[in-house]
């Protein structure tokens, strides 16, 4: 479970939060929506740790592993795909499987310069999925993906997240299908 209690949260003149609560059940599963530049983005980054709320309080179970999908794919240049999901679990044959289910086989020792957008994206999803977490946090983690390829990657999350605390960052709604909406 992650509790958030009384946040605000601003960016210069810019309120995201203020006295913003929510309670996240563990497991379960979280489509949060909103127009640009309503704080999703924000509110995965502040659950992550990666920014600090200017008042209240985030609290997570003690020992929770947190794996993040970021908008951009983050992948490292100078590694393969291979590597680059492997470097989360530090399990090759582990890493392989992960890539075998975003569709990837085949580009194992392929470099982030030679792939294109939507491989980028498989492979960070990959990477997400490999870590072994009790939190997934993803920031629009399908939107270089055609139609097809997208629905396939959400039902793996979706697949892989069962025993666990998704929070899905997105723009489509048909995502949101059979999740607990939080609207921003």
């Amino acid at each position: 479970m992650i509790e958030i209690k009384n946040i605000s949260m601003a960016y210069g003149e810019k309120t995201i939060f203020s006295d913003f609560s929510l309670l996240l059940s563990s497991p379960g599963q979280y489509a949060v929506l909103g127009p640009s530049g309503r704080g999703k983005t924000t509110l995965l980054r502040l659950i992550a740790g990666l920014e600090q709320p200017q008042r209240g309080q985030i609290t997570l179970p003690k020992d929770t592993r947190i794996a993040f999908c970021f908008q951009e794919d983050r992948l490292l240049p100078w590694k393969t795909v291979l590597e680059n999901v492997a470097f989360v679990c530090d399990d090759f044959n582990k890493a392989r499987r992960w890539i075998e289910c975003v569709g990837l086989s085949g580009e194992e020792n392929s470099y982030p310069s030679s792939l294109s957008g939507g491989m980028k994206r498989r492979a960070a999803l990959a990477r997400a999925l490999a870590y072994d977490a009790g939190i997934l946090l993803m920031d629009e983690p399908f939107r270089a993906l055609d139609e097809a390829t997208h629905a396939q990657m959400l039902a793996l999350v979706r697949e892989a997240a069962k025993d666990k605390l998704l929070l899905l960052v997105t723009h489509d709604e048909t995502d949101a299908q059979g999740m607990d909406v939080i609207r921003l």
